[in-house]
């Protein structure tokens, strides 16, 4: 085995599934929005970077000669920017078919149907993202700039993807710890009672939804720079379901949490097991990742439904009494 591909591939998909899930959590563990529908936002990231990088389809270049609506050669990180953008337009889209007269479990369905939609949309189009067969031979970003053997780019394109990581952190932790994310989570757990205390329910899920769509968006956008490939089949709805058990097993609205479990779900199970040899019938290995997931998320709900990491809580009974102490010594 290549460790050095191991590490980096471990690398590159951890990152880019704890953006995705750190976008997801901001609208259902922080927002309480059940989103079946997130996986197009990292496909319309995905797809946005192919085509802007991978050039004109007419061009001499497209060797494979790809169908595709649109094509650009645009310098890094533009793509990945113009995915970002793409993402949170697509996420403003979703959220007014769905949020703003929907609650609950209808919006779960809406959301399921619109990512079944999205999905045989492109399939059906195939002068659109050329279909089923997906976009392929996409250039890596500054690879034929840095100039580095293929060992050593996969370790420079692991630190760009561990630094984009780090400034969605820091977004998400802005986001969160501010008034803002107190408003999210009165929205979660009480949207009328927000509403009544002069919170636009409305305006704050739509917020989350261009914001988590953008992350997503920018996942797949990075995802897509590394294994130089999409189609349709790397997007369907039960993608978004991984992602889920991943917030599920680390903890919702707690970012730590929400990295360990998609460093345990996407990253460890899902990459890892495509590592082990061949055991059982043909197809065993690719069905173990989904039986993993599944027994996890099951465990979990029934044992520990909070996650590893549960969410940190305020307790307004130790600031009063702080409050209260200080009272009393003045």
């Amino acid at each position: 085995m290549n460790w050095s591909f191991f590490v980096t591939t471990m690398i590159v998909y951890t990152v880019t599934s704890t953006i995705a899930c750190w976008g997801l959590d901001l609208q259902f563990g922080y927002t309480g929005v059940l989103n079946f529908s997130f996986i197009i936002f990292e496909a319309a990231g995905a797809y946005t970077a192919s085509i802007l990088t991978l050039g004109s389809p007419t061009a001499a270049s497209n060797v494979a000669q790809q169908n595709y609506f649109f094509g650009a050669n645009l310098p890094f990180p533009l793509p990945w920017l113009a995915a970002i953008v793409v993402g949170g337009l697509l996420g403003l889209l979703v959220g007014v078919i769905a949020l703003r007269r929907l609650r609950g479990d209808y919006e779960a369905i809406v959301m399921l149907v619109v990512s079944l939609t999205a999905s045989y949309l492109v399939i059906s189009n195939i002068g659109f993202l050329n279909g089923s067969a997906g976009l392929a031979l996409i250039p890596s970003p500054l690879q034929a700039t840095v100039g580095l053997s293929t060992s050593g780019y996969t370790w420079f394109y692991a630190g760009v993807t561990a630094l984009a990581g780090i400034v969605v952190y820091w977004v998400v932790r802005r986001i969160t710890q501010s008034p803002l994310g107190r408003a999210l989570r009165s929205v979660r757990e009480n949207e009328r009672a927000a509403e009544a205390l002069g919170r636009d329910a409305v305006r704050l899920r739509l917020l989350v939804f261009a914001v988590g769509g953008g992350m997503g968006a920018l996942a797949g956008a990075i995802l897509v720079g590394f294994i130089n490939a999409w189609s349709p089949g790397a997007w369907g709805f039960p993608e978004t379901f991984t992602l889920f058990a991943a917030i599920i097993v680390g903890g919702q609205a707690n970012m730590g949490g929400v990295a360990l479990g998609a460093f345990l779900v996407p990253g460890l199970i899902f990459q890892g097991v495509l590592f082990l040899p061949q055991i059982g019938a043909p197809g065993f290995v690719d069905s173990l990742q989904w039986i993993l997931s599944g027994v996890l998320i099951l465990l979990f709900m029934w044992f520990r439904p909070a996650g590893v990491l549960p969410e940190r809580r305020r307790r307004l009974s130790k600031l009063a009494s702080r409050g209260g102490a200080a009272g009393s010594e003045a």
